[in-house]
C-alpha cells in the first residue's frame, strides 16, 4: 500500500500559502472579543462534555495571570459550529482571542493567513514547546511554524462490553481485523442474545474519521497525494464491508452511539478517546467496559484527531502574546493531566506522561493506557478528509448514503468528481 502524504510533507511546500480560499474574509476586526485589554475571549465547544474543567483551568490561569482575565465561550456544540462561527468573524465580527481548531479545520485558517504563526510569539510569551508530544505537536506544523498548540487530542478507540465477550466465549481483546469482528458480531448474537455487534456515529457526526482507519486497514486510502481514491476497488471494499455489515443487522450507525452502547444494545463501539469518561460514568455497574487498539494492522488502522488552541492573526500583538500565554497554561502538564483524567482525552505534554498523576490516573482508570499505547502507532489523516475544505462532511455525508444501501461505486464515483478539482488545487500550487 502506498501510504498517503504525511501532513509534514505536504504542508513544507511553500507554494500552498496562496491557495484555497476555503474561508470567508482575510482577517476581520483587528482587536479580541473581550470587554477590555485584560479580558480575553476563549470561544470553544467544550470538547468531551469539559465546560466545566475549562472554567477550572482558567480560574487556576487567573491566579497567576496577573490581572489577565478568560471569558469562555460557547462556541459551539462541534469543531465545526466553531469554526463556522469563527469564519463569520472574520468577515467582519469581533474576533475571539483564543479558539479551538480541529484536525479538519485548522489547516485552511492558516492557510489564508488568519491563524497567527506561535513562532513569532514564542519568545515574547516566554513559552517552549518543546515539551509537547511531538507527533501531536506536528499536526499544526505548517511551513515549518505552528499554528495551535494540542489541547483535545484523540484518537478513535475500540470499546467493548466485556460481559458480552465472556458470555458469547470470546476472547478478551479487541478483533485483530474488522472481518474477525463481523465473524463475532454473528457470535455474540447467538451465544450472548444481543443484537448489534458494533454501533458508531453516523456521518453528521465523524463516522468520516472513523472509516479513516477502516478504509485504510482494508488497503485502501480516501487519497494517495494529492489524488482522491474513492474509486480504489480496496477503498470501495471497505464502504461495501461498512453496507453488508448494516445489512446484516449486526452493525448500525447512530446520531449519539454511546447511549446505546451503553445500554447493552450493542457490545461494542468505536469512538474518540474524549469519550471515555462518559461511556465509564454511563456503564458504572452495568458492565465492565473494555478498551482496544481500533481492529486491523498496527500502523495502518488508526488516524490521531481532536483540536488544538490557536490564536487569530488579526488581533494585536499585545493581546496575541496574553493569549498563548493563556494557552500555554491550559495546556501545561498540571493542566493537560488534569484535563485528561477528567475527559480522556490524552495528555499532550511529555512531561505529563511521566506524572505522579498521569500514573496514578492509569492504575484508576487503566482503560486509558490503550489509547497512550496506540498513539505510536497512529498515521496523519489522508488530505482529501483533512486539507479540502469541506471534506469530512462530504465523505460522510456519503457513508451515509452507502451504510443505508445506496450504490458504493456510484456514491464514491461523485465523492470522487467532487474532490478531484479541490485536491488539484492543492497539487497545482505545490509544483
Amino acid at each position: 500500500m502506498t501510504r498517503p502524504v504525511s501532513r509534514r510533507a505536504l504542508l513544507g511546500m511553500g507554494a500552498l500559502s496562496l491557495t484555497l480560499a476555503g474561508c470567508a474574509g482575510t482577517g476581520g476586526s483587528t482587536s479580541g472579543g473581550g470587554s477590555d485589554d485584560n479580558t480575553l475571549q476563549f470561544w470553544s465547544n467544550h470538547p468531551g462534555t469539559s465546560k466545566a474543567l475549562e472554567q477550572e483551568l482558567i480560574a487556576g490561569f487567573e491566579k497567576q495571570s496577573d490581572g489577565v482575565k478568560v471569558q469562555l465561550i460557547d462556541g459551539g456544540k462541534d469543531y465545526e459550529e466553531v469554526a463556522q462561527k469563527f469564519n463569520a468573524a472574520l468577515s467582519g465580527g469581533q474576533l475571539p482571542d483564543i479558539v479551538v481548531v480541529s484536525d479538519t479545520t485548522w489547516f485552511n485558517f492558516a492557510l489564508n493567513g488568519q491563524l497567527t504563526p506561535l513562532e513569532d510569539l514564542y519568545q515574547k510569551a516566554g513559552v517552549n514547546a518543546d515539551d509537547y508530544v511531538k507527533p501531536l505537536y506536528a499536526d499544526y506544523d505548517y511551513n515549518g511554524k505552528h499554528y495551535a498548540l494540542p489541547y483535545s487530542r484523540s484518537t478513535p478507540l475500540f470499546y467493548y462490553n466485556k460481559d458480552l465477550w465472556q458470555k458469547a466465549g470470546l476472547p478478551d481483546r479487541g478483533p485483530e481485523s474488522w472481518e474477525e469482528m463481523r465473524e463475532w458480531a454473528g457470535v455474540l448474537k447467538s451465544k450472548a442474545g444481543v443484537n448489534l455487534g458494533v454501533v458508531t456515529a453516523n456521518g453528521a457526526n465523524y463516522l468520516d474519521w472513523i472509516f479513516q482507519g477502516v478504509v485504510w486497514s482494508f488497503g485502501g486510502a480516501m487519497s494517495k497525494g494529492f489524488t482522491p481514491t474513492f474509486n480504489d476497488p480496496k477503498t470501495l471494499h471497505a464502504a461495501e464491508f461498512l453496507q453488508e455489515f448494516k445489512k446484516s443487522g449486526l452493525f448500525d450507525v447512530t446520531n449519539d452511539p454511546g447511549p446505546v452502547f451503553a445500554a447493552g444494545q450493542a457490545a461494542a463501539t468505536a469512538q474518540s478517546t474524549g469519550s471515555l469518561k462518559g461511556l465509564l460514568e454511563a456503564t458504572n455497574g452495568k458492565f465492565e467496559l473494555g478498551t482496544a487498539f481500533m481492529p486491523g494492522p498496527k500502523g495502518e488502522s488508526c488516524p490521531a484527531g481532536g483540536a488544538g488552541l490557536a490564536i487569530p492573526a488579526g488581533i494585536s500583538e499585545e493581546r496575541k502574546i496574553k493569549a498563548l500565554k493563556a494557552i500555554e497554561f491550559l495546556t501545561n502538564t498540571e493542566s493537560t493531566s488534569t484535563f485528561a483524567r477528567g475527559t480522556g482525552y490524552m495528555p499532550v505534554r511529555t512531561s505529563a506522561l511521566e506524572s505522579e498523576s498521569i500514573k496514578q490516573y492509569l492504575t484508576e482508570v487503566p482503560q486509558a493506557q490503550t489509547a497512550l499505547e496506540q498513539l505510536p502507532f497512529t498515521k496523519p489523516q489522508d488530505a482529501a478528509r483533512v486539507f479540502v475544505a469541506g471534506g469530512g462532511k462530504q465523505i460522510g455525508g456519503a457513508l451515509d448514503k452507502i451504510v443505508q444501501g445506496q450504490s458504493a461505486t456510484e456514491v464514491f464515483g461523485q465523492l470522487q468528481t467532487w474532490m478531484e478539482p479541490k485536491l488539484a488545487v492543492l497539487e497545482k500550487k505545490a509544483k
